[in-house]
Protein backbone atom coordinates (compact mmCIF):
# COMPACT_ATOMS: atom_id res chain seq x y z
CA UNK A 1 0.00 0.00 0.00
CA UNK A 2 0.86 3.39 -0.82
CA UNK A 3 1.90 5.02 2.70
CA UNK A 4 -0.79 3.09 4.04
CA UNK A 5 -3.46 5.22 2.03
CA UNK A 6 -5.79 2.86 0.58
CA UNK A 7 -8.38 1.99 3.24
CA UNK A 8 -11.26 -0.81 3.74
CA UNK A 9 -14.38 1.45 3.38
CA UNK A 10 -16.30 -1.76 3.91
CA UNK A 11 -17.74 -0.19 7.31
CA UNK A 12 -19.64 2.15 5.32
CA UNK A 13 -23.70 1.44 4.48
CA UNK A 14 -24.57 0.88 0.66
CA UNK A 15 -28.29 2.76 0.86
CA UNK A 16 -30.92 0.60 -1.13
CA UNK A 17 -31.56 2.79 -4.94
CA UNK A 18 -30.94 2.69 -8.29
CA UNK A 19 -30.27 5.25 -11.00
CA UNK A 20 -33.82 6.58 -11.76
CA UNK A 21 -35.06 8.05 -15.03
CA UNK A 22 -35.99 11.17 -12.79
CA UNK A 23 -31.87 11.26 -11.27
CA UNK A 24 -30.55 10.97 -14.31
CA UNK A 25 -32.32 13.87 -16.35
CA UNK A 26 -31.92 16.05 -13.05
CA UNK A 27 -28.13 15.34 -13.34
CA UNK A 28 -27.77 15.97 -16.63
CA UNK A 29 -29.43 19.34 -16.28
CA UNK A 30 -27.56 20.43 -13.30
CA UNK A 31 -24.62 19.47 -15.26
CA UNK A 32 -25.25 21.69 -17.80
CA UNK A 33 -24.07 24.37 -15.84
CA UNK A 34 -20.12 22.95 -16.57
CA UNK A 35 -20.84 24.41 -20.39
CA UNK A 36 -20.63 28.15 -19.46
CA UNK A 37 -17.35 27.48 -17.35
CA UNK A 38 -16.11 25.43 -20.46
CA UNK A 39 -17.04 27.33 -23.11
CA UNK A 40 -15.18 30.57 -21.47
CA UNK A 41 -12.25 28.29 -21.31
CA UNK A 42 -12.21 27.37 -24.88
CA UNK A 43 -13.35 30.81 -26.63
CA UNK A 44 -10.62 33.46 -24.88
CA UNK A 45 -7.85 31.72 -26.50
CA UNK A 46 -9.17 31.63 -29.72
CA UNK A 47 -10.23 35.14 -30.09
CA UNK A 48 -7.26 36.35 -28.64
CA UNK A 49 -5.37 35.24 -32.01
CA UNK A 50 -7.67 36.24 -34.42
CA UNK A 51 -6.25 39.25 -35.82
CA UNK A 52 -9.09 41.67 -36.19
CA UNK A 53 -9.76 41.59 -32.31
CA UNK A 54 -6.20 41.99 -31.37
CA UNK A 55 -6.48 44.87 -33.92
CA UNK A 56 -9.26 46.79 -32.48
CA UNK A 57 -8.32 46.55 -28.60
CA UNK A 58 -4.44 45.09 -28.10
CA UNK A 59 -2.56 46.44 -31.70
CA UNK A 60 0.55 46.57 -29.47
CA UNK A 61 -0.21 42.68 -29.60
CA UNK A 62 -1.18 42.57 -33.43
CA UNK A 63 1.91 44.60 -34.59
CA UNK A 64 4.43 42.20 -32.40
CA UNK A 65 2.61 39.36 -33.80
CA UNK A 66 3.09 40.48 -37.26
CA UNK A 67 6.97 40.88 -36.57
CA UNK A 68 7.11 37.63 -34.84
CA UNK A 69 8.38 35.71 -37.83
CA UNK A 70 12.08 37.61 -37.18
CA UNK A 71 11.65 37.82 -33.29
CA UNK A 72 11.56 35.21 -30.41
CA UNK A 73 8.29 33.08 -30.92
CA UNK A 74 7.84 32.19 -27.36
CA UNK A 75 7.59 36.37 -26.49
CA UNK A 76 4.73 37.27 -29.30
CA UNK A 77 1.99 37.49 -27.21
CA UNK A 78 3.38 38.46 -24.05
CA UNK A 79 1.09 41.31 -22.61
CA UNK A 80 -0.23 42.22 -19.18
CA UNK A 81 -3.59 43.69 -20.54
CA UNK A 82 -4.10 40.69 -23.07
CA UNK A 83 -3.63 38.35 -20.06
CA UNK A 84 -6.10 39.95 -17.71
CA UNK A 85 -8.79 40.28 -20.15
CA UNK A 86 -8.48 35.67 -19.88
CA UNK A 87 -7.93 36.23 -16.35
CA UNK A 88 -10.46 38.80 -14.81
CA UNK A 89 -13.17 36.00 -15.03
CA UNK A 90 -11.56 34.38 -12.75
CA UNK A 91 -10.64 36.85 -10.20
CA UNK A 92 -14.25 37.77 -10.21
CA UNK A 93 -15.20 33.87 -9.51
CA UNK A 94 -13.16 33.93 -7.06
CA UNK A 95 -15.24 36.78 -4.55
CA UNK A 96 -18.35 35.45 -6.71
CA UNK A 97 -18.08 31.75 -4.76
CA UNK A 98 -18.06 33.56 -1.22
CA UNK A 99 -21.62 34.39 -1.63
CA UNK A 100 -22.77 31.57 -3.44
CA UNK A 101 -21.98 29.64 -0.08
CA UNK A 102 -24.73 31.75 1.57
CA UNK A 103 -26.94 31.74 -1.17
CA UNK A 104 -26.40 27.88 -2.04
CA UNK A 105 -27.27 26.90 1.74
CA UNK A 106 -29.95 29.43 2.35
CA UNK A 107 -32.10 29.44 -0.99
CA UNK A 108 -30.91 26.17 -2.36
CA UNK A 109 -28.40 24.55 -4.89
CA UNK A 110 -30.88 25.23 -8.01
CA UNK A 111 -30.97 28.90 -7.18
CA UNK A 112 -27.32 29.48 -7.28
CA UNK A 113 -27.69 28.07 -10.74
CA UNK A 114 -29.75 30.05 -11.51
CA UNK A 115 -28.37 33.27 -10.84
CA UNK A 116 -24.97 32.15 -12.06
CA UNK A 117 -26.66 31.27 -15.34
CA UNK A 118 -28.26 34.88 -15.65
CA UNK A 119 -25.63 36.87 -14.32
CA UNK A 120 -23.52 35.21 -17.18
CA UNK A 121 -26.44 35.65 -19.69
CA UNK A 122 -25.75 39.56 -19.48
CA UNK A 123 -21.74 38.80 -19.30
CA UNK A 124 -21.84 37.44 -22.70
CA UNK A 125 -24.52 40.46 -24.17
CA UNK A 126 -21.68 43.06 -23.06
CA UNK A 127 -19.03 40.58 -24.57
CA UNK A 128 -20.67 40.34 -27.74
CA UNK A 129 -21.56 44.43 -28.12
CA UNK A 130 -18.34 45.52 -26.69
CA UNK A 131 -16.48 48.83 -28.06
CA UNK A 132 -13.36 49.21 -25.90
CA UNK A 133 -11.34 47.43 -23.41
CA UNK A 134 -13.47 48.55 -20.80
CA UNK A 135 -16.93 47.16 -21.80
CA UNK A 136 -14.88 43.78 -22.23
CA UNK A 137 -13.10 43.13 -19.03
CA UNK A 138 -16.99 44.25 -17.13
CA UNK A 139 -18.28 41.67 -19.27
CA UNK A 140 -15.56 39.07 -18.13
CA UNK A 141 -16.07 40.07 -14.48
CA UNK A 142 -19.88 39.33 -15.07
CA UNK A 143 -19.23 36.04 -16.35
CA UNK A 144 -17.04 35.51 -13.30
CA UNK A 145 -19.60 35.89 -11.17
CA UNK A 146 -21.68 33.10 -13.47
CA UNK A 147 -18.94 30.81 -13.58
CA UNK A 148 -18.35 31.03 -9.52
CA UNK A 149 -21.92 30.42 -8.69
CA UNK A 150 -21.90 27.67 -11.04
CA UNK A 151 -18.80 26.02 -10.00
CA UNK A 152 -19.96 25.99 -5.94
CA UNK A 153 -23.69 24.96 -6.60
CA UNK A 154 -23.35 22.00 -9.18
CA UNK A 155 -20.86 19.53 -7.94
CA UNK A 156 -22.45 19.59 -4.70
CA UNK A 157 -25.96 18.93 -6.75
CA UNK A 158 -25.19 16.07 -8.43
CA UNK A 159 -22.93 15.04 -5.22
CA UNK A 160 -26.36 14.78 -3.48
CA UNK A 161 -28.56 13.70 -5.99
CA UNK A 162 -26.51 10.58 -7.23
CA UNK A 163 -27.13 6.94 -5.48
CA UNK A 164 -23.69 6.77 -3.29
CA UNK A 165 -22.49 3.45 -6.40
CA UNK A 166 -23.10 5.72 -9.00
CA UNK A 167 -21.82 9.23 -7.42
CA UNK A 168 -18.95 9.45 -9.09
CA UNK A 169 -19.63 8.45 -12.74
CA UNK A 170 -22.87 11.30 -12.39
CA UNK A 171 -20.72 14.09 -10.86
CA UNK A 172 -18.12 14.08 -13.89
CA UNK A 173 -20.96 14.95 -15.49
CA UNK A 174 -20.17 18.25 -14.35
CA UNK A 175 -16.75 17.93 -16.12
CA UNK A 176 -17.90 15.90 -19.17
CA UNK A 177 -20.02 19.57 -19.66
CA UNK A 178 -16.82 21.47 -19.41
CA UNK A 179 -15.01 19.66 -21.85
CA UNK A 180 -17.89 19.83 -24.29
CA UNK A 181 -18.11 23.51 -23.50
CA UNK A 182 -14.45 23.79 -24.42
CA UNK A 183 -14.85 21.23 -28.04
CA UNK A 184 -17.98 23.70 -28.87
CA UNK A 185 -16.01 27.00 -28.18
CA UNK A 186 -13.07 25.83 -30.48
CA UNK A 187 -15.41 24.87 -33.30
CA UNK A 188 -17.02 28.17 -33.13
CA UNK A 189 -13.47 30.10 -33.01
CA UNK A 190 -12.56 27.77 -35.95
CA UNK A 191 -15.93 28.76 -38.28
CA UNK A 192 -15.59 32.49 -37.35
CA UNK A 193 -11.73 33.29 -37.62
CA UNK A 194 -13.40 32.57 -41.76
CA UNK A 195 -15.70 35.25 -41.04
CA UNK A 196 -13.81 37.87 -43.72
CA UNK A 197 -15.69 41.35 -42.55
CA UNK A 198 -13.64 40.57 -39.35
CA UNK A 199 -16.32 40.38 -36.93
CA UNK A 200 -16.10 37.20 -36.19
CA UNK A 201 -14.98 37.61 -32.69
CA UNK A 202 -18.03 39.16 -31.87
CA UNK A 203 -20.20 35.91 -32.64
CA UNK A 204 -17.65 34.25 -30.52
CA UNK A 205 -18.14 35.69 -27.35
CA UNK A 206 -21.88 36.68 -27.92
CA UNK A 207 -22.79 32.81 -28.41
CA UNK A 208 -21.70 32.54 -24.66
CA UNK A 209 -25.05 32.92 -24.36
CA UNK A 210 -26.40 29.57 -25.63
CA UNK A 211 -25.32 27.73 -22.68
CA UNK A 212 -25.91 30.48 -20.31
CA UNK A 213 -29.47 30.04 -21.20
CA UNK A 214 -29.52 26.40 -21.02
CA UNK A 215 -28.64 26.30 -17.27
CA UNK A 216 -30.66 29.21 -16.45
CA UNK A 217 -33.77 27.76 -17.91
CA UNK A 218 -32.87 24.33 -16.48
CA UNK A 219 -32.27 25.41 -12.94
CA UNK A 220 -36.11 26.56 -12.92
CA UNK A 221 -37.27 23.24 -13.90
CA UNK A 222 -34.74 21.30 -11.46
CA UNK A 223 -35.65 20.00 -7.73
CA UNK A 224 -34.21 20.71 -4.94
CA UNK A 225 -32.24 18.31 -3.46
CA UNK A 226 -33.07 16.22 -0.04
CA UNK A 227 -30.07 17.27 1.98
CA UNK A 228 -30.86 21.07 1.26
CA UNK A 229 -34.34 20.88 1.76
CA UNK A 230 -34.02 19.15 5.25
CA UNK A 231 -31.47 21.74 6.03
CA UNK A 232 -34.10 24.45 5.12
CA UNK A 233 -37.10 23.10 7.37
CA UNK A 234 -38.98 21.16 4.85
CA UNK A 235 -38.58 17.21 6.05
CA UNK A 236 -41.13 15.81 4.64
CA UNK A 237 -40.52 17.33 1.33
CA UNK A 238 -37.13 16.08 1.66
CA UNK A 239 -38.36 12.78 2.60
CA UNK A 240 -40.53 12.66 -0.70
CA UNK A 241 -37.87 14.16 -2.50
CA UNK A 242 -35.66 10.94 -1.05
CA UNK A 243 -38.01 8.44 -2.13
CA UNK A 244 -38.27 10.02 -5.91
CA UNK A 245 -34.94 9.93 -6.78
CA UNK A 246 -33.66 6.13 -5.25
CA UNK A 247 -37.17 4.90 -6.33
CA UNK A 248 -40.87 4.36 -5.26
CA UNK A 249 -40.28 0.80 -4.28
CA UNK A 250 -36.90 1.77 -2.41
CA UNK A 251 -37.29 1.56 1.47
CA UNK A 252 -35.17 4.85 2.00
CA UNK A 253 -36.16 5.10 5.84
CA UNK A 254 -32.76 4.70 6.64
CA UNK A 255 -30.92 7.18 4.24
CA UNK A 256 -33.40 9.73 5.21
CA UNK A 257 -33.01 9.18 9.19
CA UNK A 258 -29.37 9.27 8.82
CA UNK A 259 -29.56 12.87 6.37
CA UNK A 260 -32.09 14.15 8.88
CA UNK A 261 -29.22 13.33 11.78
CA UNK A 262 -26.28 14.73 9.49
CA UNK A 263 -28.60 18.03 9.61
CA UNK A 264 -29.63 18.20 13.17
CA UNK A 265 -26.18 18.46 14.08
CA UNK A 266 -25.01 20.74 11.33
CA UNK A 267 -27.62 23.30 12.92
CA UNK A 268 -25.00 22.86 16.01
CA UNK A 269 -22.46 24.85 13.67
CA UNK A 270 -23.17 28.85 14.08
CA UNK A 271 -20.26 29.54 12.21
CA UNK A 272 -19.64 27.17 9.11
CA UNK A 273 -16.34 28.86 8.27
CA UNK A 274 -14.68 29.03 11.77
CA UNK A 275 -15.73 25.66 12.09
CA UNK A 276 -13.97 24.48 9.15
CA UNK A 277 -10.87 25.27 10.87
CA UNK A 278 -11.09 23.01 13.34
CA UNK A 279 -8.76 20.11 13.96
CA UNK A 280 -11.31 17.09 12.86
CA UNK A 281 -11.95 18.33 9.53
CA UNK A 282 -8.06 18.83 9.24
CA UNK A 283 -8.20 16.55 6.10
CA UNK A 284 -11.02 17.96 4.34
CA UNK A 285 -9.80 21.04 4.63
CA UNK A 286 -6.35 20.08 3.22
CA UNK A 287 -7.92 18.30 0.07
CA UNK A 288 -9.94 21.55 -0.63
CA UNK A 289 -7.20 23.83 -0.80
CA UNK A 290 -4.69 21.15 -2.47
CA UNK A 291 -6.69 19.07 -4.78
CA UNK A 292 -7.88 22.48 -6.74
CA UNK A 293 -4.42 24.30 -6.23
CA UNK A 294 -3.09 21.11 -7.98
CA UNK A 295 -5.29 20.76 -10.60
CA UNK A 296 -4.28 24.24 -11.96
CA UNK A 297 -0.45 23.62 -11.79
CA UNK A 298 -1.28 20.58 -13.87
CA UNK A 299 -0.67 23.06 -16.79
CA UNK A 300 -3.80 22.28 -18.40
CA UNK A 301 -4.96 25.49 -18.94
CA UNK A 302 -2.35 26.95 -20.76
CA UNK A 303 -3.60 24.22 -23.30
CA UNK A 304 -7.15 25.20 -22.68
CA UNK A 305 -7.05 29.04 -22.53
CA UNK A 306 -4.14 29.16 -24.83
CA UNK A 307 -4.05 26.38 -27.23
CA UNK A 308 -4.37 28.36 -30.24
CA UNK A 309 -1.66 31.01 -28.99
CA UNK A 310 0.32 27.92 -27.64
CA UNK A 311 -0.11 26.43 -31.47
CA UNK A 312 0.60 29.68 -33.04
CA UNK A 313 3.41 30.61 -31.49
CA UNK A 314 5.05 26.94 -31.83
CA UNK A 315 4.36 28.19 -35.57
CA UNK A 316 1.42 26.85 -37.20
CA UNK A 317 -0.49 28.78 -39.04
CA UNK A 318 -3.64 30.68 -37.92
CA UNK A 319 -6.24 27.89 -39.24
CA UNK A 320 -3.54 24.85 -38.47
CA UNK A 321 -3.58 26.35 -34.80
CA UNK A 322 -6.85 26.43 -34.32
CA UNK A 323 -7.89 22.95 -35.84
CA UNK A 324 -5.00 21.57 -33.50
CA UNK A 325 -6.99 23.46 -30.32
CA UNK A 326 -10.33 21.27 -31.86
CA UNK A 327 -8.27 18.40 -32.15
CA UNK A 328 -7.77 18.51 -28.48
CA UNK A 329 -10.96 19.28 -27.22
CA UNK A 330 -12.14 16.31 -29.07
CA UNK A 331 -9.93 14.37 -27.07
CA UNK A 332 -10.93 16.19 -23.64
CA UNK A 333 -14.26 15.15 -24.63
CA UNK A 334 -13.51 11.15 -25.30
CA UNK A 335 -11.31 10.56 -22.55
CA UNK A 336 -13.81 12.53 -19.58
CA UNK A 337 -16.30 10.03 -20.79
CA UNK A 338 -13.64 6.82 -20.15
CA UNK A 339 -13.28 8.88 -16.82
CA UNK A 340 -17.15 7.97 -16.03
CA UNK A 341 -17.61 4.59 -16.86
CA UNK A 342 -13.89 3.71 -14.39
CA UNK A 343 -14.25 5.89 -11.99
CA UNK A 344 -16.78 3.89 -9.86
CA UNK A 345 -15.05 0.81 -10.65
CA UNK A 346 -11.42 1.48 -10.69
CA UNK A 347 -12.00 4.32 -7.72
CA UNK A 348 -10.46 8.12 -7.62
CA UNK A 349 -7.42 7.00 -6.69
CA UNK A 350 -6.24 4.65 -9.71
CA UNK A 351 -6.94 7.08 -12.12
CA UNK A 352 -5.24 10.14 -10.35
CA UNK A 353 -1.84 8.05 -10.19
CA UNK A 354 -2.04 7.10 -13.98
CA UNK A 355 -3.09 10.55 -14.91
CA UNK A 356 -0.19 11.89 -13.30
CA UNK A 357 2.05 10.06 -14.29
CA UNK A 358 1.19 9.97 -18.04
CA UNK A 359 0.76 13.89 -17.82
CA UNK A 360 4.26 14.01 -16.00
CA UNK A 361 5.87 12.11 -19.50
CA UNK A 362 4.18 13.95 -21.60
CA UNK A 363 5.25 17.25 -20.61
CA UNK A 364 9.03 16.09 -20.11
CA UNK A 365 8.82 14.94 -23.84
CA UNK A 366 6.74 18.50 -25.30
CA UNK A 367 9.48 20.84 -23.44
CA UNK A 368 12.18 19.11 -24.95
CA UNK A 369 10.70 18.38 -28.25
CA UNK A 370 10.25 22.58 -28.69
CA UNK A 371 13.74 22.86 -26.76
CA UNK A 372 15.29 21.09 -29.89
CA UNK A 373 13.64 23.47 -32.79
CA UNK A 374 13.47 26.52 -31.02
CA UNK A 375 16.54 26.50 -27.87
CA UNK A 376 16.52 29.19 -25.80
CA UNK A 377 16.41 31.58 -28.73
CA UNK A 378 13.06 31.74 -29.62
CA UNK A 379 13.62 31.19 -33.54
CA UNK A 380 12.71 28.89 -35.32
CA UNK A 381 10.50 26.36 -37.41
CA UNK A 382 8.49 23.27 -37.32
CA UNK A 383 8.30 21.19 -39.84
CA UNK A 384 5.13 19.16 -40.50
CA UNK A 385 5.79 16.08 -39.36
CA UNK A 386 7.55 17.52 -36.20
CA UNK A 387 4.34 19.57 -35.67
CA UNK A 388 2.19 16.54 -35.83
CA UNK A 389 4.34 14.69 -33.08
CA UNK A 390 3.84 18.04 -30.55
CA UNK A 391 0.63 17.57 -31.23
CA UNK A 392 0.31 14.01 -30.43
CA UNK A 393 2.08 14.33 -26.92
CA UNK A 394 -0.10 17.26 -26.34
CA UNK A 395 -3.21 15.09 -26.87
CA UNK A 396 -1.62 12.22 -24.83
CA UNK A 397 -0.89 14.60 -22.28
CA UNK A 398 -4.85 16.04 -22.59
CA UNK A 399 -5.96 12.56 -22.72
CA UNK A 400 -4.39 11.63 -19.15
CA UNK A 401 -5.91 15.02 -17.42
CA UNK A 402 -9.74 14.05 -18.77
CA UNK A 403 -10.14 11.05 -17.26
CA UNK A 404 -7.75 11.94 -13.67
CA UNK A 405 -7.20 15.62 -12.58
CA UNK A 406 -9.93 17.31 -14.68
CA UNK A 407 -12.94 15.01 -13.24
CA UNK A 408 -11.32 13.98 -10.00
CA UNK A 409 -10.14 17.47 -9.32
CA UNK A 410 -13.85 18.80 -8.94
CA UNK A 411 -15.66 15.35 -7.74
CA UNK A 412 -13.38 14.38 -4.72
CA UNK A 413 -13.61 17.85 -3.00
CA UNK A 414 -17.54 18.12 -3.33
CA UNK A 415 -17.89 14.54 -1.63
CA UNK A 416 -15.71 14.41 1.38
CA UNK A 417 -17.58 17.32 3.21
CA UNK A 418 -20.28 16.37 5.92
CA UNK A 419 -23.47 18.73 5.95
CA UNK A 420 -22.46 21.12 8.41
CA UNK A 421 -19.23 22.53 6.71
CA UNK A 422 -20.52 21.77 3.11
CA UNK A 423 -21.15 25.10 1.16
CA UNK A 424 -17.99 26.80 3.05
CA UNK A 425 -16.32 23.46 2.04
CA UNK A 426 -17.22 23.93 -1.40
CA UNK A 427 -16.46 27.29 -1.79
CA UNK A 428 -12.84 27.20 -0.74
CA UNK A 429 -12.64 24.66 -3.21
CA UNK A 430 -13.57 26.81 -5.88
CA UNK A 431 -12.40 30.27 -4.68
CA UNK A 432 -8.20 28.02 -4.42
CA UNK A 433 -9.35 26.61 -8.29
CA UNK A 434 -9.86 30.58 -9.43
CA UNK A 435 -7.64 32.38 -7.30
CA UNK A 436 -4.98 30.10 -9.16
CA UNK A 437 -6.80 29.95 -12.38
CA UNK A 438 -6.38 33.69 -12.29
CA UNK A 439 -2.72 33.20 -11.75
CA UNK A 440 -2.04 30.67 -14.20
CA UNK A 441 -4.11 32.89 -16.94
CA UNK A 442 -2.63 36.43 -15.83
CA UNK A 443 0.92 34.90 -15.83
CA UNK A 444 1.34 32.26 -18.40
CA UNK A 445 2.05 34.41 -21.92
CA UNK A 446 4.76 36.27 -19.40
CA UNK A 447 6.64 32.90 -17.99
CA UNK A 448 6.73 31.39 -21.39
CA UNK A 449 8.51 34.65 -22.85
CA UNK A 450 10.85 34.01 -19.78
CA UNK A 451 10.99 30.57 -18.86
CA UNK A 452 10.67 29.37 -22.59
CA UNK A 453 10.25 25.39 -22.89
CA UNK A 454 11.49 25.04 -19.45
CA UNK A 455 7.91 25.79 -18.51
CA UNK A 456 6.82 22.53 -19.35
CA UNK A 457 9.61 21.12 -17.12
CA UNK A 458 7.77 23.39 -14.35
CA UNK A 459 4.36 21.89 -14.67
CA UNK A 460 6.31 18.41 -14.89
CA UNK A 461 7.86 18.75 -12.12
CA UNK A 462 4.54 19.77 -9.91
CA UNK A 463 2.80 16.85 -11.18
CA UNK A 464 5.64 14.57 -9.94
CA UNK A 465 4.71 16.43 -6.36
CA UNK A 466 0.73 16.29 -6.58
CA UNK A 467 1.17 12.38 -7.69
CA UNK A 468 2.93 11.69 -4.56
CA UNK A 469 0.32 13.79 -2.69
CA UNK A 470 -2.30 11.63 -3.71
CA UNK A 471 -0.63 8.58 -3.37
CA UNK A 472 0.48 9.35 0.48
CA UNK A 473 -2.59 11.55 1.63
CA UNK A 474 -5.96 10.66 -0.17
CA UNK A 475 -8.20 7.40 0.53
CA UNK A 476 -10.33 5.65 -2.02
CA UNK A 477 -13.72 7.41 -1.47
CA UNK A 478 -15.80 5.40 -4.11
CA UNK A 479 -19.37 3.81 -3.56
CA UNK A 480 -19.03 5.75 0.36
CA UNK A 481 -22.56 7.80 1.06
CA UNK A 482 -21.27 11.21 1.67
CA UNK A 483 -22.71 11.14 5.56
CA UNK A 484 -20.49 8.16 6.09
CA UNK A 485 -17.18 9.39 4.45
CA UNK A 486 -15.73 10.16 7.64
CA UNK A 487 -15.24 6.57 8.22
CA UNK A 488 -12.75 6.74 5.45
CA UNK A 489 -10.44 9.50 6.85
CA UNK A 490 -10.43 7.91 10.92
CA UNK A 491 -9.23 4.88 8.84
CA UNK A 492 -6.93 6.44 7.36
CA UNK A 493 -3.00 6.14 8.45
CA UNK A 494 -2.43 10.01 8.55
CA UNK A 495 -5.13 11.87 8.60
CA UNK A 496 -6.90 9.05 11.85
CA UNK A 497 -4.48 11.33 14.17
CA UNK A 498 -7.12 14.23 13.71
CA UNK A 499 -10.52 12.66 14.21
CA UNK A 500 -11.43 12.34 18.18
CA UNK A 501 -13.36 8.75 18.89
CA UNK A 502 -15.97 11.30 20.40
CA UNK A 503 -15.92 13.56 18.02
CA UNK A 504 -17.30 11.15 15.14
CA UNK A 505 -20.48 9.75 14.97
CA UNK A 506 -22.47 7.79 11.96
CA UNK A 507 -25.74 6.48 11.58
CA UNK A 508 -29.54 6.60 12.48
CA UNK A 509 -28.14 5.72 16.36
CA UNK A 510 -25.22 7.47 16.54
CA UNK A 511 -23.29 4.05 16.27
CA UNK A 512 -19.61 5.29 17.84
CA UNK A 513 -17.12 4.90 14.65
CA UNK A 514 -14.90 2.38 16.87
CA UNK A 515 -17.85 -0.07 16.89
CA UNK A 516 -18.21 -0.27 12.69
CA UNK A 517 -14.65 -0.10 12.45
CA UNK A 518 -14.29 -3.30 14.05
CA UNK A 519 -17.23 -4.75 12.68
CA UNK A 520 -15.49 -4.28 8.98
Amino acid sequence: MAGGAVVSTGAAKDYPGKLTLFVFFTCVVAATGGLIFGYDIGISGGVTSMDPFLKKFFPEVFRKKQASNKNNQYCKYDNQLLQTFTSSLYLAALVASFFAATVTRVLGRKWSMFGGGLTFLIGAALNGAAENVAMLIIGRILLGVGVGFANQSVPVYLSEMAPARLRGMLNIGFQLMITIGILAAELINYGTAKIKAGWGWRVSLALAAVPAGIITLGALFLPDTPNSLIDRGHPEAAERMLKRIRGSDVDVSEEYADLVAASEESKLVQHPWRNILRRKYRAQLTMAICIPFFQQLTGINVIMFYAPVLFDTLGFKSDASLMSAVITGLVNVFATLVSIFTVDRLGRRKLFLQGGAQMMVCQVVVGTLIAAKFGTSGIGDIPKGYAAVVVLFICVYVAGFAWSWGPLGWLVPSEIFPLEIRPAGQSINVSVNMLFTFVIAQAFLTMLCHMKFGLFYFFAGWVVIMTVFIALFLPETKNVPIEEMVLVWKSHWFWSRFIADQDVHVGTNHVHVQTKLAAA
